[in-house]
């Protein structure tokens, strides 16, 4: 019988209820944990927690725990003692740096430095996956299975979950069909669904590009205040219509619209950084505050799309070096960078600087 749910079909289940405020329970190496979202954490579940007894840690990302100038004695990520006096607004203080200028002293932040962290690490991996703060409350848990069995939760082997973290998901087509548009007449839309239920992923087709030579190609992340709200903050949206109007004139082309929203952290995150942003932070630095890395994409979707269609050359539109390295990591061969310069303004002129000065970006 197969109606129990796989690893990857778990995996989604625990995205899904950390997003709601839901915990979970990882096991792995014959120790667990209880694993709640900061973000998403009640009081009541706090104090629930608290009654289980035990020594609870907060686990922060060490870009996070960097602003906070508290100890990552793990590397990549920071266990925190959580103070006996500690409530929710505590834990959303250190987890969301909305306040860290109006209250920038949390601490003193004591970290923790004995024990394996391996559990951790994959916790607040887990969380950062599901798009909200990359900051999880952990409680080690004795009795794991009957505990996960009489609350109802999901348990998560972490040796099962890790691989699944670190690669991409296998993509499916879905339907396609044709699509006139306004820069490109002939134009035709599959959509492709990762079998992790993520969201879905798009391709545009432009004509019918030959299988058999470089195909013109822009891998474009998701950007709804650029792309559809026309924010003049980034050069999201004219790189989408610049790229489709080349396409358009030259006949073909293939355009993959990638649900990677703000490099990977999702909306809210990116409306979060944008409010760093404000604040005087450029684009890294208020990603880095909010614990995550410059750049949190993962281009090795787009090539996975490429390749399923049939493609293994192109000639890719882009400024972005790291686009190149990732696309030829995966076996595509990218004949030609094809620069799109576009949509500079008075409103994103730092931002465009602070990618090229500290993402190495081709402006």
């Amino acid at each position: 019988m197969s109606f129990s749910p796989d690893i990857v079909e778990r995996l989604a289940r625990a995205r899904a209820d950390l997003r709601m405020g839901v915990p979970i329970v990882m096991t792995g190496d014959g120790t667990a944990l209880l694993v709640l979202a900061v973000e998403t954490l009640t009081p009541a579940r706090l104090a629930d927690t608290r009654e289980l007894g035990g020594t609870p840690a907060l686990v922060i990302t060490s870009r996070r725990a960097e602003t906070l100038k508290a100890r990552a004695y793990d590397g990549d990520i920071a266990r925190i003692h959580l103070p006996h006096d500690a409530d929710i607004h505590w834990l959303n203080s250190v987890a969301n740096p909305d306040d860290d200028m109006r209250a920038p002293m949390k601490g003193p932040l004591a970290s923790q430095r004995d024990g394996r962290a391996d559990l951790h690490r994959t916790a607040v991996r887990l969380v950062k996956s599901a798009r909200i703060l990359p900051s999880a409350l952990t409680l080690p848990l004795e009795n794991a299975a009957s505990f996960a069995l009489e609350h109802g939760l999901t348990v998560l082997p972490a040796d099962l979950a890790e691989p699944h973290l670190s690669s991409t998901s296998p993509l499916h087509p879905v339907v396609h069909a044709r699509l006139p548009m306004s820069l490109a007449e002939a134009g035709r839309l599959h959509i492709l669904r990762p079998e992790d239920g993520a969201e879905e992923h798009y391709a545009i087709e432009v004509g019918r590009p030959a299988r058999d030579k470089p195909v013109l190609t822009r891998l474009h992340s998701a950007c709804f205040t650029g792309d559809v709200l026309g924010s003049l903050k980034c050069d999201c949206g004219p790189q989408l219509h610049a790229a489709l109007a080349q396409m358009g004139t030259e006949g073909h082309g293939i355009l993959l619209y990638l649900n990677q929203e703000g490099r990977g952290i999702g909306l809210a995150n990116k409306m979060r950084a944008y409010s760093l942003q404000d604040q005087g932070f450029d684009t890294v630095e208020a990603n880095h505050r909010l614990g995550f890395e410059d750049d949190e994409r993962d281009f090795r979707i787009g090539a996975n799309i490429l390749k399923e269609m049939g493609f293994s050359q192109v000639r890719l539109m882009t400024n972005n070096p790291r686009k190149i390295s990732m696309m030829e990591s995966t076996g595509l061969t990218v004949t030609e960078r094809v620069p799109l310069r576009v949509g500079e303004s008075a409103h994103n002129r730092a931002y465009l600087a602070t990618k090229a000065a500290k993402s190495g970006h081709l402006l």
